[in-house]
């Protein structure tokens, strides 16, 4: 039986070793909701929560699994593009960022992610962290879509200052077509 580890436990295991109660993070892609709502989980009552999506479906998805588990104190669900995240948190205060690049799983693949305001928005991003902070991207392509949106993002991952961040690319090597590619950003103190 295949292995079933993969770019979502990479992201978990990641943010959960960063984000502590109290603190303020960024869904960037918020999707179905789910990484909205493990974030929320993270931060405890006491944190916050800014998740992002254009897609009014997939606002009204993060919602209702935020209600569901009881989170919906903890998050503001913004139906926005992630490149407006500096409106909504200062410079250097958010402990941890998540993106999914691509499209809305389980949905029209016609409608992804962009290179361009992907670009701006991570790179605000990396200005909203706090010391200490992380961000993770989770690159997914195929077929005829994110091809450049992927090989822009990591020409950005290896262009970033090295006595500032520390960005690691993981990529399955042993799986078919275009498996995604799991990025994970450590901003220094």
């Amino acid at each position: 039986m295949a292995s079933q580890f993969g770019t979502v436990q990479l992201a978990h295991e990641f943010l959960a070793a960063h984000v502590k109660e109290g603190d303020l993070c960024i869904d960037c892609t918020a999707g179905r909701g789910n990484d909205t709502a493990f974030l929320c989980g993270l931060v405890g009552e006491s944190g916050k929560v800014l998740a992002f999506d254009i897609q009014p479906d997939a606002v009204k998805s993060t919602n209702e699994l935020l209600e569901q588990r009881g989170f919906s104190e903890r998050a503001e669900v913004f139906c926005e593009s992630h490149s407006e995240i500096d409106k909504y948190a200062d410079e250097g205060t958010v402990a941890a960022i998540v993106f999914n690049f691509g499209w809305l799983p389980g949905g029209d693949h016609s409608v992804n992610t962009r290179k361009d305001t992907s670009i701006e928005a991570v790179e605000k991003g990396l200005r909203l962290l706090k010391p200490d902070g992380v961000m993770s991207l989770s690159i997914y392509y195929g077929r005829d879509t994110g091809y450049e949106e992927r090989d822009a993002l990591l020409k950005l991952m290896s262009e970033l200052p090295v006595r500032e961040y520390t960005a690691l690319v993981s990529r399955f090597v042993n799986r078919p077509n275009e498996p995604p590619i799991s990025v994970r950003i450590y901003k220094g103190r």
